[in-house]
C-alpha cells in the first residue's frame, strides 16, 4: 500500500521560512495531483496548494499566494511546500494528499473529498 510521509515541520518565528517535504513510498507519478492541506485546532481542514503532473498547473489558497510555493520532483517521488514569510495564522498540522485523477485548476478551490491518499501530517507552529 502506498504511503505519503510528510517531514520538515517545526517551530519557527514569524517572518521566517520552512520547507515541507512529502515522500511517496511508491511513485508520485501515480498521483496526477499532489496537494497540501492544513488544519488548525478547532477549524476545518483547508486546501493550501496543489500541483498537477501533466502540465505543472498549480492552485494556491488566497491566504498563501505570494508566500508559499509547491513543487514536485517525480524522480525523487517527493513533493515540496516552500513556506516564506510565515505568520502565526499559518500554524496548523499540514497534510500531504495525492490523487490519480484530480487536476489542479487555478480558481478551483480544493476539497479534501477529492483526494484519495493522505499522509499523517506534520506540525507547523509560527510563534515568537
Amino acid at each position: 500500500q502506498e504511503q505519503l510521509v510528510e517531514s520538515g515541520g517545526g517551530l519557527v518565528q514569524p517572518g521566517k521560512s520552512l520547507r515541507l517535504s512529502c515522500a511517496a513510498s511508491g511513485s508520485t507519478l501515480d498521483y496526477h495531483a499532489m496537494a497540501w492541506f492544513r488544519q488548525a485546532p478547532g477549524k476545518e481542514r483547508e486546501g493550501v496548494s496543489c500541483i498537477s503532473r501533466s502540465d505543472g498547473s498549480t492552485w494556491y489558497a488566497d491566504s498563501v499566494k505570494g508566500r508559499f510555493t509547491t513543487s514536485r520532483d517525480n524522480a525523487e517521488n517527493t513533493v515540496y511546500l516552500q513556506m516564506n514569510s510565515l505568520r502565526p495564522e499559518d500554524t496548523a498540522v499540514y497534510f500531504c494528499a495525492g490523487d490519480p485523477d484530480y487536476y489542479c485548476e487555478p480558481g478551483q478551490p480544493l476539497a479534501a473529498r477529492d483526494f484519495h491518499s493522505w499522509g499523517q501530517g506534520t506540525q507547523v507552529t509560527v510563534s515568537s
